[in-house]
């Protein structure tokens, strides 16, 4: 049947259910766009482990520091101050796998401070003045008596700084055996399985999928078949009756009801077309990632539907549904990962304590030189050692954080092993389903061919006028009936299959799809 709109006829395309599978995991747009996700949980790993990039920093900074003179307590003026300088600062740090922070650099100043000059006024008496002395570093003071007294301006040079000034903090408690980096690092590690196991369970539905619209494409195909011979037959027979009512060896009655038995198989052919057309759709939009490619494709499917029987293992698919299903895998890591969880809220119980230390050189002198010199001579060494400790009091916090994580991880407890009872349920239903599947595709086929055989024998006996038109087509309805029946009987067994192997986990493997995670 043609698609509205379509004006050239469709393209046959055969089909085989391996081949639609295949097509369906290479283009099916679901199945595309979840393929991302564990590429993207590994690059989230990748940014975690960023935690333990040494951070590098550097600094420069110009000060200028204006100080005002004034009055000393006993009258006396002094002058003030200036000082211009430079910091350069330089260094990085970090943290390390098992807790350790540290920090190195190197950081000096160049300052330069000058005092200005003065001239003392008024009448002759002893000034006591005070200047910096340059080349001692220190404050040096005379007596004057002479008048007037001139002081000159006074500038110092000043470089001092810190090299390789590195300190070192690692906790020996809380935060030692595990910490909050430790903690997301090995949650992100989990997320990559998870990631794999959603992409799995995802394929699993997909062929599943796959599988369920292929059948149900062949039975509505078969059905139209179906239905085109049962218009056959009432057209044949609405023929028959005409002519025996032309002769008047019929009622004009058995006309009518003719007439009507073939105005309803016509519409029932319709009803068929459409499905098939619907089945074809359902179908290419499993295949499709450009559904114009596949508008005026028509699928036929290639694989026979048949009945093959099953040995049916209830403890086996049981084993099955514990060790491959995805979802349930997946609750597993739910449960791992609140373990981690746990024990990190219990980390967080204890004290910080901390093992802390640095060490270093410092230089100072006038010129950049002198504080090279000394760095280069190992002169002047800092160093030491400790320990820090701090602890909240009560710690309800933390306490309340360990008993809320252990209550998780009970009811995730929980909650797997009422998704393990669920799946033994399922498994059940599903194998009950494919049994009772197929004891009806016997049972049909049996009343396709009596009612087969119940046809001809009242179209003999119409023929000899030992029957009615009303009971050809009586019969005829349930020919049709049985065998639309037969068919569905053998798409629904197929179906039950599908729906078993996916309620087990066990798709991939009979269907023999290999995924490979890089």
């Amino acid at each position: 049947m043609a698609a509205p709109g379509q004006s050239n006829p469709p393209e046959a395309r055969k089909l085989s259910l391996e081949d639609c599978i295949r097509i369906a995991l290479e283009h099916n747009l679901e199945v595309q766009v979840r393929k991302y996700d564990p590429q993207l949980a590994q690059l989230n790993l990748a940014g975690t482990y960023g935690a333990y990039d040494p951070n590098f920093q550097a600094s420069v900074q110009h000060n200028l520091n204006q100080s005002p003179g004034g009055v000393d307590s006993q009258g006396r003026p002094y002058a003030g101050r200036e000082l211009d300088g430079d910091n350069y600062n330089v260094g990085f740090g970090g943290l390390m796998p098992w807790g350790l922070t540290y920090s190195v650099g190197m950081g000096m100043t160049d300052q330069t401070i000058t005092t200005p000059g003065r001239q003392a006024t008024g009448s002759p008496q002893v000034i006591e003045n005070t200047f910096f002395d340059t080349s001692t570093s220190n404050n040096v003071t005379f007596l004057s008596t002479n008048y007037p007294v001139s002081i000159p301006s006074v500038t110092g040079k000043n470089v001092s700084g810190q090299l390789g000034a590195l300190t070192l903090s690692q906790p020996l408690l809380r935060n030692f055996w595990t910490d909050n980096t430790r903690l997301q690092i090995l949650l992100n590690k989990q997320s990559i399985r998870t990631s794999e196991l959603d992409l799995q369970q995802l394929v699993i539905d997909t062929v599943t999928a796959v599988e369920s619209a292929y059948f149900n494409l062949i039975f509505s195909q078969e059905n139209v078949i179906v239905q085109q011979k049962a218009l056959e037959l009432a057209e044949r027979l609405l023929a028959e009756n005409r002519k025996r009512v032309e002769v008047g060896a019929l009622a004009p009655l058995d006309e009518k009801q003719a007439e009507a038995q073939a105005a309803a198989s016509r519409a029932d052919l319709l009803a068929a077309q459409g499905d098939e057309d619907t089945q074809q759709r359902v179908l290419k939009a499993l295949l499709s990632d450009d559904y114009s490619q596949w508008f005026r494709v028509h699928i036929q499917p290639e694989d026979p539907m048949v009945a093959v029987p099953e040995k049916f293992d209830i403890q086996d698919s049981w084993r099955r549904g514990m060790t491959l299903r995805p979802d349930l895998q997946t609750q597993k890591i739910a449960l791992e990962n609140q373990g981690f969880i746990v024990k990190f809220q219990k980390n967080q119980l204890l004290p910080q304590l901390n093992v802390v230390g640095s060490y270093g050189y410092s230089a100072a002198g006038q010129q950049w030189s002198d504080a090279m010199q000394q760095f280069g001579n190992g002169d002047n060494p800092f160093w030491s050692v400790g320990g820090q400790m701090s602890m909240p009091l009560g710690n309800r916090t933390a306490r309340s954080n360990y008993k809320s994580a252990k209550a998780t991880q009970e009811r995730i407890s929980l909650q797997l092993k009422q998704l393990q009872q669920r799946i033994m349920i399922l498994i059940e239903d599903a194998i009950a389903s494919a049994q009772t599947a197929f004891q009806r595709v016997k049972a049909t086929r049996e009343a396709r061919s009596f009612a087969a055989a119940a046809l001809d024998a009242e179209q003999k006996k119409l023929e000899s006028g030992k029957s009615t038109s009303f009971e050809v087509l009586r019969l005829q309805r349930d020919l049709t009936t049985a065998a639309s029946s037969e068919i569905r009987a053998l798409a629904d067994y197929n179906i039950a299959l599908a729906r078993l192997a996916q309620t087990e986990g066990s798709t991939l493997e009979r269907r023999r799809v290999n995924m490979s995670f890089q």
